[in-house]
């Protein structure tokens, strides 16, 4: 099989932060790298020109893939998702044109759960509502905080991040309850409980859910003010989760203490400005899963994920390997 060639979809700002130089030179050692050269949003004309001639796609997780795309491009044997989330390609239309598509697994757990931890605290000791204070030129308002330690943690959403971040609450002397009709707490020193016992017990809620037709909305006006009124509501997960409407309601109303969100409903999952601007509102630009590490991994998969493909073999990741008819016909060219 000749040497092929990949586009990365990356623009110069995602490749140094959500790629990385060791990845990007461990691609290049396996494959022709042809790279985005500046930050201009891809149209579906300029990524079908970029990609005419490619075999292979490693596509960041903001760049769409509709049938319209996949349909311009013969040659593609496989598109490599630097993600989790593959949502945005339509996975339907690469089946029927053979088209394999593989995503990278999660690295980002201890990143999350630790982003949930420092935003627990921040909400607990009104530490940013102290540091915009004394920045603005005011002496901050003096109030009792809140230990984590002895206050109940509920996790709704008992995947990779949330057992990761249960075992950290647990150190910290938390009390935890999870919510999950799809997973078994088997642990003794955490309790599996319905989602109303949980919001009517917690202290601070964790939207950790997977993001599905049956979830969208999982939060709304009703599961809200379930909540105790001195509640903390954090969302790491996604935002249409979360029904935006009814979350400010219940902040404008004092009904929950407070939130911390590190997704929405804006561009690229990041939290709506309404509310990430709200005053009980801890917020930040979709951070949780951004450090070396966890970028990294998933990085270094997709140079996995590529090296399998040049020797004619499906990948760990692959999603629709019994559709991968260009592959097995560019490994046996």
């Amino acid at each position: 099989m000749s040497r092929p060639t990949v586009l990365l979809t990356h623009g110069p700002a995602a490749l140094a932060h959500y790629y990385g130089a060791r990845a990007l030179s461990a691609l290049q050692t396996v494959a022709n790298v042809r790279r985005k050269p500046d930050e201009t949003p891809w149209t579906l004309d300029a990524l079908a020109a970029a990609a005419a001639d490619c075999e292979l796609i490693v596509s960041d997780r903001a760049t769409e893939a509709p049938a319209a795309l996949l349909s311009r491009l013969p040659r593609l044997v496989a598109i490599c998702r630097c993600a989790v989330d593959i949502r945005n390609i339509d996975l339907a239309a690469a089946s029927t044109q053979g088209i394999l598509v593989t995503q990278a697994s999660a690295g980002f757990m201890a990143s999350v759960a630790e982003w949930i931890v420092g935003v627990m605290v921040d909400l607990g000791r009104g530490i940013s509502d102290a540091v915009l204070a004394y920045r603005a030129g005011r002496t901050p308002q003096v109030a009792m905080g809140r230990e984590l330690r002895g206050s109940t943690l509920g996790i709704v959403g008992y995947g990779q991040i949330g057992r990761t971040l249960a075992d950290v609450a647990v150190a910290l002397g938390m009390r935890v309850l999870v919510a999950d009709p799809h997973a078994t707490v088997t642990q003794p020193d955490r309790r599996q409980v319905a989602l109303a016992e949980l919001l009517d017990e917690s202290d601070f809620v964790v939207c950790l859910a997977s993001a599905s037709a049956q979830t969208e909305n999982l939060f709304d006006a009703t599961a809200f003010t379930a909540m105790k009124r001195n509640a903390y509501f954090i969302n790491a997960s996604r935002g249409n989760l979360v029904d935006e409407a009814a979350l400010l309601r219940v902040l404008d109303e004092g009904r929950i203490a407070g939130c911390a969100l590190d997704v929405g409903r804006a561009t690229d999952q990041m939290p709506s400005p309404e509310l990430a601007r709200h005053p009980r509102v801890i917020a930040t630009p979709h951070i949780g899963g951004l450090t070396p590490p966890a970028i990294e991994h998933q990085a270094m998969e997709t140079v996995e994920q590529v090296s399998e493909l040049v020797q004619g073999r499906v990948p760990v990741g692959a999603v629709n390997a019994e559709h991968a008819q260009r592959l097995r016909a560019w490994s046996t060219a």
